[in-house]
């Protein structure tokens, strides 16, 4: 099967916006975790599965740094973007306080995306573990828009943490797994069945790094082609402060200005 990533090639090229937008609403999923979607005064630029954005964070002394936050989603019906967060410090937390019509200023699209399938008869697999679901949801959309059939394999350490699973749903096939068993099959998600009953030709995936290189070994083993995205520290987005760099076959590279998404080809992974 070939593929094609003239959109990798593009994205580098496309205009980067820095402005206010209004929180349009604020909801708290659960304890860790809550979903903002934000408004535009304006047309929705192009923005691509697996991109991010940079949030300035204010009133907090302690953040001084922008906080990268993948997209989970654009609804340009209602010309909105939708960030995933998880509570993890200071940052996050005062994001996680934001009010509906707060205004939260944001650098975007940054970043890649993730490589078009040219078979419309390609089983996908699209594999993502806590805050690492965000990117998914806005890629298995536009897959679903383009008439390919996703399948979604979503890991979390309980049921609580299995997140959006309706909007899902919308696009695809949901399986699931959950440490403590309490959803969908217990174990982590190279251990669903569904790895050993069907065959994947391409396999999309975003979360803790060792849940992607051990998707990455599954798919390398299978010989399936991969991409991941990958979650490092990135403050600027545009490659200057040299906080994401990771180590690949084209020498150190940042992850904000070449990635998030690679091809675990790409990546010097012990696989």
């Amino acid at each position: 099967m070939s593929y094609f990533c003239t959109r990798n090639q593009l994205v580098k090229w496309m205009k980067k916006f820095v402005s206010d937008l209004v929180v349009s609403s604020n909801v708290k999923l659960n304890d860790q975790y809550f979903l903002i979607k934000v408004k535009l005064q304006f047309d929705l630029p192009t923005i691509l599965p697996g991109q991010f954005v940079e949030l300035k964070v204010e009133d907090s002394p302690s953040t001084f740094l922008r906080r990268p936050i993948s997209i989970n989603f654009v609804d340009r019906d209602k010309n909105e973007i939708w960030l995933l967060i998880q509570i993890v410090g200071e940052g996050t937390r005062k994001l996680s306080l934001l009010s509906e019509g707060s205004l939260l200023n944001m650098i975007y699209p940054l970043g890649n995306t993730f490589t078009v399938p040219n078979s419309k008869d390609s089983e996908l697999l699209l594999v993502g573990g806590g805050v690492g679901i965000a990117p998914l949801l806005f890629w298995g959309s536009e897959l679903a828009s383009k008439g390919f059939k996703c399948n979604f394999l979503l890991g979390g350490k309980s049921e609580t943490n299995l997140l959006l699973l309706d909007e899902f749903n919308r696009y695809g096939n949901v399986y699931c797994t959950t440490e403590d068993g309490s959803a969908g099959e217990k174990g982590f998600v190279t251990h669903h069945s569904i790895l050993g009953s069907q065959r994947f030709d391409a396999i999309y995936s975003c979360g803790p790094t060792p849940m992607m290189k051990a998707v990455a070994a599954y798919a390398k083993s299978k010989d399936i082609f991969c991409e991941v995205s990958l979650e490092n520290t990135m403050a600027c987005g545009f490659g200057a402060c040299l906080c994401c760099v990771t180590d690949t076959t084209d020498g150190n590279v940042c992850v904000c200005t070449e990635g998030p998404v690679f091809n675990i080809t790409k990546l010097k992974w012990q696989i």
